[in-house]
């Protein structure tokens, strides 16, 4: 299934899947420069959990290069034979599924604990298939997962230096509220502990708040609704 751009109704919103996908690019470049930074300095992650595959195939016709999900199984059915995009994991790391994992993805997002950083070095090994990690720090305080901040830089290390795994920067999900100075205190403490650890990629930002992420110094953002529409 493609779909072409459409026209704009009365809400601003692209009304298809392509002029949606345009829109969030067009929003985040003018974002990143009016942080005086450059209009490719953000990286944009198509989210497509519960989203069809005709949904996934169209957004990367309509020029996505980034796709992630958070469950191995529903990821394997639906990019399966998908080529030209990378894949982003973005869900709990489960070691019994490393292998599937990496098998399925090119970049692992959440790791947040040395034996999931571990089984993710050794499923890469085995396959061998270089993978792409950060460390998943938790910002928010009601989120289940993420290492503390304060713990990121020394994780990072053990597994660059024992395992030979590429950590890559730091991913993190913001906290679930409307004060917007909340989520902006959020993310300046993503940013400090990204500096930390190091690496290319800040991973910070979703369709609620991926504007303050971008302030904040996010280099990439998981964008789901915003571009595939509300899902059950």
């Amino acid at each position: 299934m493609r779909l072409e751009v459409g026209g704009w109704p009365d809400g601003g919103t692209p009304n298809s899947l392509a002029g949606r996908v345009a829109l969030m690019r067009e929003r985040i470049a003018e974002a990143a420069r009016r942080c005086g930074r450059g209009p490719d300095d953000v990286t944009l992650v198509g989210v497509t959990k519960r989203t069809p595959r005709e949904a996934v195939v169209a957004a990367i016709e309509a020029g996505l290069t980034d796709i992630g999900e958070s469950y191995v199984q529903e990821a394997r059915g639906k990019y399966d034979g998908v080529r030209g995009v990378r894949k982003h994991f973005i869900g709990h790391v489960q070691t019994n599924k490393a292998k599937a994992i990496v098998e399925t993805f090119d970049v692992v997002q959440t790791i947040d604990r040395l034996d999931a950083g571990r089984a993710i070095a050794r499923a890469s090994r085995t396959l061998g298939k270089p993978v792409r990690t950060l460390v998943q720090i938790n910002i928010s305080p009601v989120d289940r997962f993420g290492i503390e901040p304060a713990d990121a830089p020394a994780l990072a290390a053990r597994l660059r230096d024992e395992e030979g795994l590429a950590v890559d920067g730091v991913m993190a999900i913001g906290p679930n509220t409307k004060d917007r100075a909340e989520i902006t205190r959020a993310f300046r403490k993503a940013a400090e502990t990204f500096a930390a650890v190091g690496g290319d990629t800040l991973s910070i930002g979703m369709s609620t708040d991926w504007e303050e992420a971008v302030g904040c110094g996010s280099t990439m953002v998981r964008i789901g609704t915003a571009i595939f529409g509300e899902r059950t």
